[in-house]
């Protein structure tokens, strides 16, 4: 008799097809001066107050599936696109992340 394990298939497949999304994912890196210039409806990122910013607070990025948005094209400070493996790389550096948090905030 075979045991089957529904919950943990769901789970298998929905992480496979998370991580399959990110197959067209792709990210760039550019100044904050130049958030303004970014169309929030045409990336993944929801308004310039909430995008991730590197530890001097002078770089952010943002992620889009597909074709290059045109606000993204347009950018004179870009550093990219990446892609999701290079992009992890990059966020682990010191550049984007404290490597001394202040206390408390782990």
């Amino acid at each position: 008799m075979a045991l089957r394990f529904p919950i943990l298939t769901n789970i298998y497949i929905k992480m496979e097809i998370t991580m399959q999304d990110y197959d067209s994912r792709e990210f760039m890196i550019f100044n904050v001066s130049e958030l303004p210039q970014i169309n929030f409806t045409q990336v993944l990122e929801t308004s310039a107050e909430t995008v991730r910013k590197s530890v001097d607070g002078t770089k952010t990025f943002v992620k889009w599936d597909g074709a290059m948005p045109q606000c993204v094209i347009d950018l004179t400070t870009s550093e990219g696109p990446y892609t999701y493996e290079e992009i992890l790389a990059i966020l682990a550096t010191p550049e984007w992340t404290d490597p001394n948090p202040p206390m408390g905030a782990i």
